[in-house]
């Protein structure tokens, strides 16, 4: 067999498994590179978009846990009020109560003291008039010196 012979039909045998190579197996490996590399940036895209999806999404939090924080705050501020208002009223009350019962002790106190008066100037009055009897040895009519009594117990 002649070499050149040989080479030549390598050639073509070659010829033929590279177009049919081209032609049938190619395409079809491009294509699935192409796709396969499609999904790798859309992959990608997608996990950019995620991790911008999820620092949004982690601002969003620190604003609303800032925004927690402060309505805390300002419902503990608000509470601090109003439990101090709340004492002061409270405080108040507590005062006015016991001015209220101060001055109804003293006006029973003073009721006392008044009665306590009427009685000693009567019992003044009946003593005066026991010791003017005994003084004059005669009985004094009280129903007739009645205005007398009467004057001598106010000036007691």
């Amino acid at each position: 067999m002649n070499l050149n012979a040989t080479l030549l039909a390598q050639m073509v045998v070659f010829l033929i498994l590279a177009w049919f190579t081209m032609k049938f197996v190619w395409p079809p490996l491009i294509k699935a590179l192409d796709e396969r590399s499609q999904k790798i940036a859309d992959g990608l895209a997608a996990a950019e978009k995620g991790k911008a999806e999820l620092d949004a999404a982690n601002k969003r939090v620190d604003q609303e846990l800032s925004q927690a924080r402060n309505e805390g705050q300002a419902r503990i501020a608000d509470a601090e009020k109003r439990a101090q208002v709340v004492a002061d009223e409270i405080k108040r009350n507590a005062q006015a109560e016991a001015a209220r019962i101060v001055a109804a002790a003293k006006a029973d106190a003073d009721q006392q003291i008044i009665k306590a008066r009427e009685s000693l100037r009567g019992e003044v009055a009946a003593l005066a008039v026991r010791g003017a009897e005994q003084i004059l040895k005669r009985e004094i009519d009280a129903n007739a010196h009645a205005q007398l009594l009467n004057q001598l117990k106010a000036e007691l």
